[in-house]
């Protein structure tokens, strides 16, 4: 009898010990799914029983009901895995498992990531503001942030400070001005224009070298945008991070504020970052995204022109791929879909 318990227990115990570990020990990895998406032109709940737009415009006539979708994409990160939890979705067609440092970068805490993400979303919200803004033809006009007090611009340039010209070129993006500065030689004197206290003045700054290319010039300020428009515009969906919905948000704008559906009323989802003056970015995570736009309905998908070789790759039948680099070539493909969309730049 004690030989017989001694054997049951000599195969149970290992089997027992590894349910315990698959189970109960978390692994180094997370999983990615499809995330749900979002109608930028539809309305979101806020709060139970009370819709918003998800992009709502005011001070300025929109159609309260646009036709078609353009529809933002996510990610579902599914992360403190066990040990079987993490082979069923590696097993899981529709998932993905990757080591946890890709998601979340290591030394930051859960909070400090979140915040991250968070910022970068904000920061998507305000490009895509100017973006649409400088695509339909408003002005948007460059003002100096923060000054460094041990920086060439001490003294010479002050916080709120409108650059109207930088070496004689008229600045109308935060990127002509740091070109044109980095353009510029250290030691050098750049002559400048500013709007101070509503009255044009001239300040000249010897160039500084910048401090991660000594080559290249540097004023030590920090530069803001800000679109001169009629209208606010109030982005309406919370608990969600990063940079990715800047390119959907930008297009719902652009179609809530221009005659007619820039959809022709279809389905199209897509992704991608924007900057404010319309260059789109590539995202991570793209062929579950592709997949969660499929399952909600889209017929076409925007894709970053740098993300074309992975999501060509990966896409799921029947969903049409539109290459995507600059906002321009986004809004002139969604309107040729009224013509067929025969000419659409594919991946």
């Amino acid at each position: 009898m004690n030989v017989r318990i001694a054997t049951m227990l000599a195969a149970v115990v290992p089997i027992a010990a590894l349910g315990f570990l698959g189970s109960e020990v978390s692994v180094p990895y997370v999983a990615l799914q499809p995330g749900p998406t979002y109608n930028t032109l539809g309305k979101v709940e806020i709060k139970k029983d009370v819709e918003k737009p998800v992009v709502d415009i005011e001070g300025a006539v929109v159609d309260p009901n646009p036709p078609g979708n353009l529809n933002m994409t996510t990610v579902s990160v599914r992360s403190k895995l066990s040990i079987f939890e993490a082979l069923a979705y590696w097993l899981d067609g529709s998932s993905g498992v990757v080591p946890r440092s890709e998601v979340y970068p290591p030394g930051q805490s859960k909070d400090q990531i979140d915040k991250s993400n968070q910022a970068e979303f904000k920061k998507s919200e305000n490009s895509a503001e100017l973006a649409a803004a400088r695509y339909l033809g408003y002005s948007i006009q460059v003002s100096v942030g923060e000054v460094a007090t041990d920086g060439p611009s001490a003294g010479k340039l002050e916080q709120g400070d409108k650059i109207v010209e930088i070496a004689g070129q008229t600045i109308d993006s935060s990127h002509a001005a740091t070109e044109i500065i980095g353009s510029h030689k250290p030691g050098s004197t750049l002559p400048l224009t500013v709007k101070r206290n509503g009255v044009d003045t001239k300040v000249e700054v010897v160039v500084g070298k910048r401090p991660d290319d000594k080559t290249r010039g540097y004023l030590g300020i920090g530069l803001s945008e800000d679109a001169d428009v009629p209208f606010t515009i109030t982005f309406n969906l919370a608990d969600i991070g990063g940079p990715s919905a800047g390119l959907m948000f930008t297009l719902a704008v652009i179609d809530k504020l221009t005659p007619g559906p820039l959809n022709d009323g279809k389905f199209i989802a897509g992704t991608g970052t924007i900057d404010s003056v319309g260059t789109v970015g590539p995202i991570g995570g793209i062929r579950y995204k592709m997949e969660a736009a499929k399952d909600a309905g889209a017929q076409y998908f925007l894709v970053p022109a740098e993300n074309c070789k992975e999501a060509n790759a990966t896409a799921p039948d029947g969903l049409k791929l539109v290459k995507v680099t600059r906002l321009a070539d986004a809004v002139d493909s969604l309107k040729s879909l009224s013509s067929g969309g025969k000419n659409l730049p594919a991946c």
